[in-house]
């Protein structure tokens, strides 16, 4: 019986060592485990920032080659006044253009909206699809330019020289041609306000060198063609009546009404 309770009693004695030595030895391994841990997140941490910042040197050096790039495709575009040489890139929206000096050149498809070109001279040029709207060309030069199928609404063109302009198909709705120098222009096919084109048919003379038109047929003085009747936003209130003209388009002679005013 003694014997048995000295062996429980060692057996006890053994456990509780075991136990013992077991704890003591598990903080150290706990401690290591937690200093490993922070080192491998710390590791995968400066891997993460080093992969970060390689790819946002490569987007930085990427977009600003592309910048160059399109800088020097721009500078290409200007210089050829348009991509493909046949359009402009040239760009004159709001710009002081007074007194400015552009003889015979090339602005087609460019944009002079609201520019002051007051005094300046362009004769020769070509402006054919160009922006001209509520562009002030007060007294400027435009002989022989070349305006077809130009958007010259609202205008400034007091005084301008126009003379020996091409304007086919140009839109000048609106705008302001007082005193305006026309001999030889062809307006062949513009839109002009009624009340803008009786102005300019009380002086138009001349035949555009170019086309071989008459300035005063172009503008449909004397009732010579009906497309020089007014615009398209009221052509009720402009447009003559129906029995002046014929299938064509012009006075008929047979209603004997052709010199009618």
């Amino acid at each position: 019986m003694a014997l048995n309770s000295l062996s429980i009693t060692s057996l006890s004695l053994q456990l509780s060592s075991t136990s013992n030595i077991t704890h003591s030895h598990s903080k150290p391994f706990t401690l290591v485990s937690q200093i490993n841990s922070h080192r491998y997140h710390s590791q995968q941490s400066n891997k993460w920032r080093k992969l970060l910042s390689a790819t946002l040197a490569t987007a930085v050096i990427a977009f600003s080659s592309d910048i160059s790039a399109l800088a020097d495709l721009n500078k290409f575009e200007a210089d050829v006044r348009g991509e493909f040489g046949i359009g402009s890139a040239a760009q004159f929206g709001s710009a002081d253009l007074r007194n400015a000096v552009h003889v015979n050149e090339n602005f087609r498809r460019a944009n002079f909206t609201a520019a002051d070109m007051r005094e300046s001279d362009f004769s020769g040029s070509t402006f054919n699809g160009a922006y001209l709207e509520k562009a002030v060309a007060y007294k400027a030069n435009f002989t022989g330019a070349d305006f077809s199928d130009t958007l010259m609404d609202r205008m400034v063109l007091n005084e301008a020289n126009l003379m020996n302009a091409i304007l086919v198909r140009t839109v000048l709705t609106r705008s302001d041609l007082g005193g305006a120098i026309i001999e030889g222009a062809d307006f062949s096919d513009a839109v002009l306000d009624l009340t803008q084109k009786q102005a300019l048919c009380k002086y138009a003379s001349g035949t555009n060198p170019v086309t071989g038109v008459s300035t005063r047929t172009s503008l449909g003085c004397g009732n010579k063609r009906r497309n020089a009747y007014g615009s398209p936003s009221s052509p009720l209130l402009s447009a003559p009546p129906q029995k002046l003209l014929n299938r064509d388009g012009f006075c008929d002679d047979s209603t004997g009404l052709c010199e009618a005013k």
